[in-house]
């Protein structure tokens, strides 16, 4: 069995994937980190950094220096994950993707692979409320899918 889990950055993925640990070993399943990587999500950012400081003449830069930062982040949060499931010696790997989040997170899901689809309750967001990809995803992805909260 391989299960798939949903990493945002988020304290509530990070449970998400210390949850699944416990599912990987009772199930000696292999475990797929997964994390996509929005460009929109960087332009915004550079936008509101540029609306907030009065500075859009260099509004390329900002963008591609947020998408960077973006980039190291997840793999950091990625890299962090896989170092505890190597310790507990489960077989793991790790994806990162560029694209539309729904998007991306529904062609891998439902791409025939997984057992069971791991996330976080919450987004990066914090707000307490359901995360926006779960609403989004929740009944369209075909394995089980289990919320962590």
């Amino acid at each position: 069995m391989k299960i798939l889990v949903l990493i945002d950055g988020s304290k509530w993925s990070q449970k998400a994937a210390l949850h699944a640990i416990e599912l990987a070993k009772r199930k000696d399943a292999e475990v797929v980190l997964f994390s996509v990587l929005d460009i929109k999500e960087a332009k915004a950012m550079a936008f509101n950094f540029c609306a907030q400081s009065g500075i859009c003449d260099q509004l390329k830069g900002y963008e591609g220096r947020i998408w960077k930062d973006m980039r190291e982040s997840i793999e950091g949060d990625q890299n962090s994950i896989l170092s505890r499931y190597r310790g507990e010696k489960i077989r793991c790997s790790s994806k990162i993707v560029e694209g539309c989040i729904r998007e991306e997170v529904l062609r891998e899901a439902n791409s025939g692979e997984y057992g069971l689809v791991v996330i976080g309750a919450f987004g990066r967001s914090g707000k307490a409320r359901i995360s926006t990809l779960l609403e989004e995803i929740g009944g369209t992805v075909r394995p089980p899918l289990l919320v962590v909260r």
